[in-house]
């Protein structure tokens, strides 16, 4: 394991060998990002969290930044990771892919679960009948099985989730990290512990970017499935962690509620 910290924190967090950043000091809280990203890049909208008397681990998954290095990325590694960096308790919070060894840590540890929050996380089973998510799915798994190179994947990729117009900049640090999601465990695949999430009772919260009616619908259903909160983040877009206030006022709102 390697770790930066920032300030005055305490390292004595239960890990695995993943590069960990962590900021500010007090209740944990694992953000665990999505595909094509680093944990501090991906979150650094979020660092002003940790002057609320939080302590914000940010992982970077395994295959991507300072990690160790994986064929692909997956989604079950992931989640033995998030277990162990959940220590005797922590808020979770995950955006996309990284949601899917978020769920599966909080159903194996719901006691160690202080709260669950979703951002724009790909559960293809639990709205299946809508055409609109239906229609999404099926031009992921597309443009997942197409030969093209790793540029014009990740172009058509991007714009198949939503996530189209990110700037040259973030284009270029990404394209490095499609071979990681392409030899990796595809979302569309996994078999998720809805039924352990809807029994469990911490909170949960379940956001989307208001950018395509498939994301919405999957969001409205898997909020009902798991018994989660929903709360649309006007306008953001998939990459919501990048509107900053809007979604970090929700997230306190919900940490604080779950506090009381």
């Amino acid at each position: 394991m390697t770790t930066t910290v920032a300030g005055n924190e305490r390292t004595d967090l239960h890990m695995t060998n993943l590069h960990v950043e962590v900021w500010g000091e007090g209740t944990p809280v694992v953000l665990v990002h999505g595909a094509l990203a680093t944990g501090a890049d991906e979150w650094s909208e979020q660092r002003p969290l940790a002057e609320h008397g939080l302590r914000l681990i940010v992982p970077d998954r395994r295959g991507y930044g300072q990690s160790p290095v994986a064929t692909g990325e997956d989604y079950l590694a992931d989640a033995d990771d998030v277990v162990a960096l959940m220590g005797a308790g922590a808020h979770l919070v995950a955006h996309s892919y990284g949601g899917l060894s978020a769920m599966i840590a909080a159903a194996r540890r719901p006691e160690a679960t202080l709260s669950l929050t979703l951002l724009e996380t790909p559960v293809r089973s639990v709205a299946e009948q809508d055409a609109d998510w239906r229609a999404l799915i099926e031009q992921v798994t597309t443009v997942w099985h197409n030969q093209m190179s790793d540029a014009e994947w990740l172009v058509a990729f991007l714009g198949s989730v939503g996530s189209g117009d990110l700037p040259h900049g973030l284009l270029d640090a990404a394209l490095p990290m499609v071979p990681v999601v392409r030899r990796g465990r595809p979302f569309f695949e996994a078999d998720l512990p809805l039924d352990e999430l809807a029994a469990a009772t911490f909170p949960k919260l379940v956001v989307s970017g208001d950018h395509h009616r498939g994301f919405e619908s999957m969001s409205d259903a898997l909020a009902q499935r798991i018994g989660a909160s929903r709360a649309v983040v006007a306008g953001a877009g998939h990459e919501i962690q990048f509107t900053g206030a809007p979604i970090n006022e929700a997230l306190l709102t919900l940490w604080r509620a779950a506090a009381s």
